[in-house]
């Protein structure tokens, strides 16, 4: 973070500004260094900083003193559990860990760091260790954010700096924003984009950065407009909630653009969103691995803002390819893969860099099923595994996720198997219902007829909801899903 933090210094030198906006009020760029110089000062040089993340301004110092003393950072959320914890700090074995005591007591820190503790951050205890391990040891990364993706235990995802710089500079061409902008981050700041595109995006832009800890969409809406915010990024089922908090009122009309990304999303809910909120939504596809790699522009007609998953920044590439490897040609579904300057160095196993398994061209494949248009769009199809498989025929979750999605009265879908005898698994649909009654199968059906879905392809079951269950960071938890619908179907029978 050195680069960054160097440059926010020498802005703050120059003059004051405010630099953060968070539930305990408003923080100055002068004010959070003092700050990051407590936590600095009991850092060795080119240590592994382990931190609680969390959206307020302790998360913005920690970032500017690991910067200041040449540190890496690693990022973890406070309800990671104590077992999760544990594999985390295997994978990544750090030199210091400030949290709350009360997390560093549940994760059971102490004995595991084996050195000694410091007050920081009004309430908030470092721990640190006696013997530093070399940074070397990262490649030259700068950043490791933890990630499930498909296995269920987190991985480290490890970023260089170059890689963060470039994720952001693409980002704030690509929505105009500009030196002194406000942006907001109401995603945890634990996961890698949300830290990107929230912490670093802010002190790149050495404006303020706003910050909300609990999601109350009201609040949330109330605090972005009050701060004249510029930009966003969130989930799709948080621009859904913010959407009906609004009430069709529009106060983010002053917002340029918010950008929705990591999960399934419904051009005609989006675009009802947008409406009611009075902005731009951006419908993009990005990953930890490969950091916000595409984005349409706000000035771009619906249908590419919302119809499909933008463009690929400039300098990388997604391509479509068989199962063989070769490049599939336009307007083809093919298996992901991509190449590009925020591509990471690798997953952090046993305290050092794993390098990615990348092709002989350096491409990653991202586990994903795409189609390239002839226009230069992509549209992300789903997950390769992201299948039901009903009497041996395989059924695209996605695919009829984005139908039921598409029907007016529902505002979020999650798809999800239901398991079944005679046939292996059924399709379910979990659904959140617009004016919270009920919704029939015949209805849902009687639209999935009508919007051209396959028969064989309906769900077989409607289950309304008042939410579906969602990770730490705010996405549509599929596992918790399927278990929610196997118990509602399982009360059925």
């Amino acid at each position: 973070m050195r680069q960054v933090v160097r440059d926010f210094v020498r802005r703050a030198e120059e003059g004051d500004f405010l630099a953060v906006v968070d539930d305990e009020g408003e923080h100055t760029a002068r004010e959070l260094l003092r700050r990051a110089h407590e936590l600095a000062a009991v850092l060795d040089e080119n240590a592994t900083v382990l931190a609680q993340a969390d959206n307020s301004w302790r998360t913005v110092a920690a970032t500017l003193a690991v910067g200041l003393r040449g540190c890496v950072l690693a990022l973890v959320n406070r309800h990671t559990t104590a077992a999760e914890f544990a594999s985390a700090f295997d994978d990544i074995r750090p030199d210091a860990v400030p949290a709350e005591p009360s997390a560093l007591d549940e994760w059971s820190v102490a004995p595991l760091v084996d050195g000694t503790s410091h007050a920081v951050f009004d309430g908030w205890v470092v721990c640190t260790s006696t013997a530093v391990r070399d940074a070397s040891r990262w490649a030259g990364g700068t950043l490791i954010g933890l990630t499930s993706g498909a296995t269920g235990r987190a991985k480290g995802v490890v970023q260089t700096e170059d890689a963060l710089r470039y994720a952001c500079t693409s980002t704030a061409e690509i929505n105009g924003l500009r030196e002194g902008d406000a942006i907001a981050a109401i995603v945890p700041l634990s996961s890698a984009a949300a830290y990107t595109f929230g912490v670093y995006l802010g002190l790149l832009l050495r404006g303020a950065l706003v910050l909300r800890g609990k999601w109350e969409p009201p609040a949330v809406l109330d605090r972005l407009a009050r701060n004249h915010v510029r930009w966003t990024m969130c989930v799709p089922t948080m621009a859904l909630q913010l959407a009906a908090a609004a009430g069709g009122s529009r106060p983010l009309s002053g917002v340029r653009s918010i950008t929705v990304g990591g999960g399934p999303m419904d051009a005609a809910a989006l675009a009802r969103a947008e409406n009611a909120l009075g902005t731009r939504v951006l419908r993009v596809f990005g990953m930890s691995e490969c950091l916000g790699h595409t984005s349409p522009r706000p000035d771009e007609p619906a249908e590419i803002r919302l119809g499909c998953d933008g463009r690929p920044f400039a300098d990388t590439v997604v391509r479509a390819v068989d199962a063989d490897g070769a490049v599939l040609a336009t307007g083809e579904v093919g298996r992901a893969q991509v190449r590009g300057p925020s591509l990471f160095l690798g997953y952090a196993r046993s305290g050092a860099v794993e390098p990615a398994e990348v092709t002989p061209d350096g491409f990653f494949p991202t586990g994903d099923l795409v189609v390239v248009h002839g226009n230069g769009t992509i549209t992300i199809m789903g997950r390769e595994k992201d299948v039901i498989i009903r009497g041996g025929r395989n059924i695209d979750i996605t695919e009829v996720e984005r139908a039921v999605a598409s029907c007016p009265r529902v505002d979020l879908a999650c798809v999800v198997p239901v398991p079944d005898e005679l046939l292996g698994e059924r399709v379910a649909a979990l659904v959140v219902t617009a004016d919270d009654r009920p919704m029939a199968l015949d209805e849902l059906v009687g639209h999935l007829r009508s919007a051209g879905l396959a028969k064989t392809k309906w769900p077989e079951f409607v289950f309304a909801v008042p939410d579906v269950p969602k990770t730490k960071v705010g996405k549509v938890s599929r596992a918790a899903a399927r278990d929610m619908a196997r118990e509602l179907h399982a009360g059925m029978e």
